[in-house]
């Protein structure tokens, strides 16, 4: 089964679980945020990769351009470890980990959550990739990709139990599309990935399908 199709399968047996004012707040943001232009204003294939420097879940910090010395990276942004569709393409990125590596790429995840989160998400999946923390969301911004919470939206996550600001280590309320980005050794992006639908993700197959196109360029 495709990733999309597991998270299609997941949002069906959700929504029956939810009532009728918290579907409605949901719809409206999602058609806000589509209508908002986001996903345009995110770094596509051609763009310059933006250098970071982040803090893994194992207290390590990691640098874009050490990792892109070496080859490339497979860079994927995530909500959170509160997101249940991040955590089913968390594990499908998991199960195509070993696939990933033998090309010579590195598997890099990021969200905006706190170190600690991203280490209880790791053992928790036992993901073998780094996960790394963008507090505040500078590095989501830097690649067009961080927008703001709504208060209604908010409201409804926390009536589920999620408080952003705990989660983001006090930041506001600002998360990153769904996105994953192909990039060279020469920092350039080679494949893009950007939707601000959070129920959709970029397909295992097509990531490796770039990472082959690497290879014979």
């Amino acid at each position: 089964m495709s990733v999309n199709a597991e998270l299609r399968a997941f949002f069906d047996s959700r929504q029956a679980q939810f009532p009728e004012h918290v579907r409605a707040v949901m719809r409206r943001a999602a058609r806000e945020l589509a209508d908002s232009g986001q996903a345009d204003r995110a770094l596509t294939v051609g763009d310059k990769a933006p250098s970071f420097t982040l803090p893994s879940a194992t207290g390590e910090t990691v640098e874009l351009d050490a990792l892109l010395a070496e080859g490339p990276v497979v860079l994927t942004f995530y909500r959170g470890a509160w997101c249940p569709y991040c955590n089913i393409a968390l594990r499908s990125l998991q199960r195509h980990h070993d696939a990933i590596t033998a090309r010579g790429a590195r598997l890099v995840a990021v969200s905006p959550q706190t170190p600690d989160a991203s280490l209880t998400l790791a053992e928790k999946h036992e993901l073998a990739f780094d996960v790394l923390s963008d507090l505040g969301s500078d590095t989501a911004k830097q690649y067009g990709l961080a927008f703001d919470v709504p208060d209604d939206l908010a409201a409804v996550y926390e009536e589920f139990g999620i408080d952003l600001h705990r989660a983001n280590g006090g930041h506001a309320r600002t998360l990153p599309l769904p996105a994953t980005f192909v990039i060279d050794g020469g920092g350039t992006i080679r494949w893009a990935f950007a939707d601000t639908d959070y129920t959709t993700r970029a397909e295992p197959a097509d990531i490796l399908a770039a990472l082959d196109g690497l290879r014979a360029a």
